[in-house]
């Protein structure tokens, strides 16, 4: 697995990281969520050895990363930039990145460049961006470390592009448990990449979620009362966790935690004309849970 243990990583004065923990088990889709200069970028480089922290941990299976090769070897890292592969061809890439991982597969880069047939003699830097990305993430899949992180992955990448990098991914997990941690300020792209992802703000980590435990357990209620004389308010329905709770003319709008059994025996007591249960998107419930701890859900922006 990849840990950080109270990490944190300061330049100069701007502190990127401030006691991190964070866990990422081995087989694990994990998406890293949060705005520009929230810490997403900096947790990527600690992880591939790049950057050392200023104190804490940053482990890979139990072993230290920085200027560690052998933890390295386990890591391949796709930036959000690629103008460092400007001169190399695809070949010249391929031979590259084969002189520092022993597991380099062959016949896997041939497949999955067989399957989009990039030009293997044109130099890098005449690609385009989407064919730049396709390039370093078939070389990265055929290094075969059991980690693989990408920096903002699909970024300016057009439809069909996403589709066939979000495909190439999706087949390594399948097929050899490989370990993918996205990073991206793109909460639809982690929703549709990821069983889990942790929010970052201003360095430090919101919260950690498993994406499939969070829909179906947060849900909008509209609801009215038969007691249209009297105004509710959140103390009324002490068995609701609620994260937001409003009323405009006789309908209560209630953000609450719970599943719809338990939402609707805490409103039972109150007699409601009219309970509607909504589901949320997922933005909507990371937006709520910001909000009920005290951030600014801008942080999405």
């Amino acid at each position: 697995m990849m840990k950080l243990e109270g990490t944190v990583k300061r330049f100069d004065d701007f502190v990127a990281l401030d006691g991190v923990d964070l866990t990422i088990p081995e087989g694990t889709a994990f998406g890293l969520l949060g705005s520009n200069g929230a810490g997403k970028s900096t947790i990527l480089r600690l992880f591939s050895g790049i950057y050392s922290p200023e104190s804490g941990k940053v482990l890979i299976d139990d072993e230290p990363v920085y200027d560690n090769v052998s933890a390295k070897q386990k890591v391949f890292f796709i930036n959000d930039e690629t103008v460092q592969y400007a001169d190399f061809t695809l070949d010249g890439l391929k031979k590259f990145y084969k002189s520092f991982y022993p597991n380099f597969s062959d016949e896997i880069f041939e497949k999955l460049e067989g399957a989009i047939q990039l030009p293997r003699n044109r130099k890098i830097s005449t690609f385009s961006k989407g064919m730049k990305r396709q390039a370093i993430v078939i070389t990265g899949i055929a290094c075969c470390t059991p980690y693989l992180l990408l920096d903002e992955a699909f970024d300016g990448l057009d439809p069909t592009m996403r589709i066939i990098v979000k495909r190439m991914l999706v087949d390594a997990m399948c097929e050899r448990g490989l370990t993918v941690v996205i990073s991206s300020h793109n909460l639809k792209e982690i929703n549709e990449m990821c069983d889990t992802a942790a929010l970052l703000h201003k360095g430090k980590i919101i919260f950690n979620r498993q994406l499939d435990s969070l829909k179906g357990a947060v849900h909008k209620v509209q609801a009215a009362f038969a007691d249209k004389e009297r105004v509710f308010t959140q103390a009324d329905f002490p068995g609701l966790e609620i994260l937001h709770f409003d009323k405009m003319q006789s309908i209560y709008h209630i953000i609450a935690k719970g599943d719809e059994n338990t939402i609707r025996t805490a409103l039972a007591p109150h007699h409601p004309l009219v309970a509607d249960l909504i589901p949320l998107t997922l933005e909507e419930i990371f937006i709520y849970e910001l909000e009920g701890l005290g951030y600014d859900s801008n942080v999405f922006a």
